[in-house]
């Protein structure tokens, strides 16, 4: 009986540290990088007051974003992100590059935004609300009882 429990012990510390090594494994942090921003050797090339829309997209390649309402920027986005076992993703860097433009298409600014400046730059204006925001499965279908309309069905 002795000799059974002198084998187990072997195959039991492997199976822990075996579980031990994947549970550590799993839980190593990944790096992701997501998006483009030009060099500044690149942003170099752009000359505010002479170059056009067309002139930085073939020379930096085209944008990220652009301006939400009157097309008047171009934005390059690069973001990395840091993943850490089953923690949410946490962004640690952000880099946009802003080049503006006059109503004739003419840059006017070249700015250059990090996650440490604090900005918020919006790229996306559109929002969708939600009227079932702070409502339970519940309170929709329950709330829905009173509001039939059988003339709507029969027509």
């Amino acid at each position: 009986m002795f000799t059974k429990a002198k084998k187990l012990k072997p195959a039991l510390r492997a199976v822990v540290a075996g579980t031990v090594f994947v549970v550590l494994a799993g839980c190593a942090t990944v790096y992701r990088n997501h998006g483009y921003v030009p060099t500044d050797d690149e942003l170099a090339e752009i000359v505010v007051g002479v170059d056009t829309r067309d002139s930085v997209a073939e020379t930096l390649g085209s944008p990220s974003a652009t301006g939400a309402l009157k097309d008047t920027a171009y934005y390059y986005v690069a973001s990395r992100m840091r993943y850490f076992g089953a923690t949410e993703p946490k962004e640690v860097s952000r880099e946009v590059v802003q080049i503006t433009f006059d109503d004739k298409g003419v840059v006017t600014n070249v700015r250059q935004l990090s996650l440490e400046d604090g900005q918020i730059v919006r790229l996306n204006q559109r929002v969708t609300s939600s009227s079932v925001k702070d409502k339970t499965f519940l309170r929709q279908l329950l709330g829905n009882l009173g509001r039939f309309n059988p003339n709507a069905v029969l027509e």
